[in-house]
């Protein structure tokens, strides 16, 4: 048996090394793929007007259901689908990958991860505008995402053709991608966390990755059979939760280490320019952040906008607005609490062999021995949300292109991927999951650049019709 599973292993690790060489192509030392995305986000945020910053107060005003109208077309309501999105990002990318982040770039790779959720903040709001404006009604169900404002929107500017095949090719990769890093990455994070646990515990049952693997991918079954409303509904109350036990945690460390924070920030600052023993120098820390922090909040890759295109909602910015507080929360946020924890507790050292998540539960539990416990169970809800959501995301994918012909055999291998992502190499499942998801952003950004200056129009009405005085977007 477990020469069985070391030949999957080795398998998947070959195939995987085969796509990172076409994919992760460099110029200049940086990814070709980063490049396309940062370039991409920095275009947006100038078009749009920076509404990454003036958007923030109106954001927090429709969250607080201001303009909920629950007569409205959709399945669930502003704070459904941003709880159901944050699920998806809101995840281990923020715990285990702050932890990869260091290891690989030094603490100045924080700095470029929150560059990365700053410019993201305006890359969500483009798209998930955008899924509101092409969402479809059909059979009582909403249905909208890059898949329709690809394939519709550049067929109402005379390019059918090629928004036909960008949002096929998007919905391929989607499918795929939802088994990487929304679902292989997460199970492999969190087996690992209840692993420690169970070590350090002594119990053996607890430290088989194959008995966790088997109940997470159980629980995961009897969620998903439930759709999108089911999932909103876990995740409104999983996300809130998990996320203030999280801060609690994080905050009542950094307050007992008050003094070592100009320290920490400046250990950041001084590593993001001048990096010491980094492969690649000041590109690699680049990357490594950039790469990080597109991981952790999705922005460029679409997917979010699936679950925001079923909101109850008449207007596409609005809840293009509320989608970009997302990126604020889970990168700019979330990652930087993280990393300062790890920072201010001594336990990230260059060089440590301690890998991912095992970083960031050491920081947690040398400070708070009962987080051992708190941050294993943290993890875990982490992880359970985020691989639901991303089953939504793979599934509405599923259903653009093949309807529900072969829908229960997606199911089948989604839910053994839970189980999959518990016995496969770390390593292996990061890059997997890092190519699936900058994958995403091929052909959702070129999209989202074509349509840019629709979507700033719309823009400008909707500020408007609220005599909002605000600076008017670049033309």
């Amino acid at each position: 048996m477990n020469q069985f599973l070391t030949n999957i292993d080795q398998g998947f690790d070959l195939g995987v090394t085969l796509l990172e060489r076409t994919l992760f192509f460099k110029l200049w030392g940086m990814p070709l793929i980063v490049l396309w995305l940062l370039g991409g986000s920095v275009y947006l945020t100038l078009r749009m007007g920076f509404i990454n910053v003036r958007g923030l107060g109106h954001s927090l005003s429709v969250l607080r259901g201001t303009y909920d109208d629950p007569d409205e077309v959709g399945e669930v309501s502003h704070f459904e689908a941003l709880a159901t999105a944050m699920s998806a990002t809101v995840g281990l990318g923020n715990i285990a990958g702050v932890a990869i982040a260091l290891q690989l770039g030094g603490p100045g790779a924080v700095l470029w991860m929150t560059v990365a959720g700053l410019l993201g903040m305006t890359t969500k709001f483009t798209e998930c505008t955008l899924a509101q404006q092409y969402r479809v009604v059909s059979h009582g169900q909403v249905l909208g995402g890059p898949m329709y404002y690809l394939s519709q929107g550049l067929a109402e500017r005379g390019l059918k053709p090629m928004g036909q095949l960008l949002a096929a090719t998007f919905a391929i990769i989607c499918m795929v991608a939802a088994l990487g890093g929304g679902n292989m990455f997460q199970a492999n994070q969190s087996g690992i966390a209840v692993a420690a646990l169970g070590e350090q515990l002594h119990w053996s049952w607890l430290s088989d990755p194959r008995i966790y693997g088997l109940v997470l991918s159980l629980t995961v079954a009897a969620v998903i059979i439930g759709g999108l409303q089911r999932i909103a509904q876990v995740a409104s109350t999983i996300v809130p939760t998990m996320v203030g036990l999280y801060l609690t945690a994080a905050l009542w460390i950094i307050f007992h280490h008050l003094g070592g924070i100009p320290m920490a920030m400046g250990q950041i600052w001084h590593s993001a320019w001048h990096p010491v023993a980094i492969e690649g120098g000041l590109v690699g820390v680049m990357v490594q952040g950039l790469q990080r922090g597109v991981f952790s909040n999705g922005a460029g890759t679409g997917a979010a906008a699936i679950a925001h295109a079923a909101t109850k909602n008449p207007e596409p910015v609005r809840e293009g607005i509320v989608a970009l507080i997302e990126p604020l929360i889970d990168t700019v946020l979330i990652c930087n609490l993280t990393a300062l924890v790890c920072l201010l507790t001594g336990v990230y050292q260059p060089g440590s062999l301690v890998n991912g998540i095992e970083l960031t539960t050491t920081a947690f539990a040398a400070e708070v021995p009962m987080m051992t416990w708190g941050l294993a169970i943290i993890v875990c809800l982490f992880s359970f949300s985020t691989i639901i959501s991303c089953f939504y995301y793979g599934e509405a994918c599923w259903r653009y292109l093949l309807g529900e012909r072969g829908l229960l055999a997606y199911k089948l291998f989604y839910i053994l991927g839970c189980f999959g992502g518990t016995i496969i190499s770390l390593d292996t499942v990061i890059r997997f999951s890092d190519i699936m998801v900058f994958a995403l952003g091929i052909p959702n950004m070129l999209g989202l650049l074509l349509l840019s200056d629709q979507v700033a129009h719309s823009l400008d009405k909707y500020w408007q019709t609220r005599k909002i005085l605000v600076p008017t977007p670049i033309k």
